[in-house]
């Protein structure tokens, strides 16, 4: 984030573009600068933008790592819910569907 503020949103905008340069690449740039672009992903990740739009982002395998790594089990995240113990009272519709030849 920037730490300066202006009520002229252009100069804003200027200064937010031009910080979020060093982490922001179209894919023609990244492609020919290929190399770079996963140096800089070691440190930050850094995000490929298509046709103006923010489009992927490449970050070290070991932020993926850490990111995608899985923090438990699905019955550990229900029973730590905060809705866990709240007696709600859940009714399932009785409806079987339709009969479908198969």
């Amino acid at each position: 984030m920037c730490d300066l503020y202006s009520h002229d949103s252009h100069f804003w905008s200027i200064i937010v573009s031009k910080q979020n340069s060093a982490h922001e690449w179209t894919v023609a740039s990244a492609k020919a600068h290929l190399s770079e672009v996963i140096s800089r992903a070691q440190q930050s990740p850094q995000t490929i933008t298509r046709n103006g739009k923010a489009s992927v982002v490449i970050v070290s395998i070991e932020e993926w790592q850490h990111k995608s790594q899985r923090q438990g089990s699905l019955a550990t995240f229900l029973a730590q819910s905060p809705l866990a113990g709240a007696g709600l009272e859940l009714e399932r519709d009785n409806d079987r569907g339709r009969d479908l030849p198969l």
